[in-house]
């Protein structure tokens, strides 16, 4: 019965803690609520969108907002709703799967950049080739050659990308690699592998959660951009992209088009410049953020 009085303290406690932190940071909780909205909105796509996306009602064509059709619908009579909806799920996906290859991706080669010299000219000349061009040139080019298939825009997304990470974690690593406590591991034993992935990524998760995180919105505006000039999800799958280059034809007769998709294009954006700005703030050791 103590104990569980004692538990019941300490998770009241915990709750007043990070109440208390958000309420320091409320920059941080604006991003982060938008940011569980907008993905909540994402994945529960097909529970609420009130229309199937490729469905036609050509008698309602470029029809404006109603009880039946919230945004009106398009040139096609689809419901402008529900293909945002499904657009936002589209892009949603392609941002997150590309994020979760290109960084694992971006830290094993700048870790094993920064710690064994032997291979840090080559793999860095090779990053500087990448980060010559800029990403959506590189997006277009591959894109052009894979064709514009899912697997394809994320290739497009991932090869390019991965350099800025690497690049992150091989100043980390080179930092940190003669430091006193990667000192003490190797002096008594510890392996490479050990001491790379217990010592040091450890202590550069800050930076590469800024970066990761002001990335899912540069992604967003890669995939939008590669659907606006007709590059990226083909017809009928809706995405954001593909939905406000539509738009822009009827932006007089049917606007909610454009703005819809350039708005949820736009939120998304916000949300997670909102998290990374404020991430980098609380990361920063010159910061004066209290930390949680």
């Amino acid at each position: 019965m103590e104990h569980s009085y004692f538990g019941e303290k300490l998770a009241v406690l915990e709750v007043k803690r990070v109440w208390g932190f958000l309420r320091s940071n409320l920059t941080l909780t604006i991003g982060v609520l938008l940011f569980i909205f907008i993905s909540m909105v994402a994945v529960m796509a097909p529970v609420i969108s009130p229309h199937n996306p490729a469905e036609m009602h050509l008698e309602e064509r470029l029809s404006s907002p109603s009880a039946s059709f919230p945004l009106g619908t398009d040139q096609f009579g689809r419901c402008i709703f529900s293909r945002i909806l499904y657009g936002a799920q589209t892009s949603f996906f392609i941002a997150i799967v590309s994020t979760l290859i290109i960084v694992p991706a971006g830290i094993i080669i700048g870790m094993y950049a920064g710690y064994f010299s032997r291979c840090d000219a080559f793999l860095m000349r090779l990053a500087d080739i990448f980060l010559a061009f800029p990403s959506i040139v590189l997006s277009i080019a591959i894109v052009g050659v894979v064709g514009p298939s899912p697997a394809g825009i994320i290739l497009s997304l991932s090869i390019p990308g991965w350099a800025k990470y690497a690049r992150l974690i091989r100043g980390s690593t080179l930092s940190l690699k003669n430091s006193g406590f990667v000192e003490a591991a190797r002096a008594i034993g510890a392996s490479d592998k050990y001491i790379l992935f217990r010592h040091i990524l450890p202590n550069s998760f800050g930076p590469i959660i800024e970066i990761a995180t002001l990335g899912l919105g540069s992604k967003i505006i890669s995939i939008s951009g590669l659907g606006f000039l007709g590059l990226g999800f083909q017809p009928p799958t809706p995405e954001l992209g593909t939905i406000l280059k539509d738009g822009l034809v009827y932006l007089q007769t049917a606007p909610m088009m454009a703005l819809s998709s350039g708005g949820m294009i736009m939120l998304f954006v916000l949300a997670v410049n909102l998290i990374g700005s404020e991430l980098r703030s609380i990361t920063d050791p010159r910061s004066d953020t209290i930390e949680l």
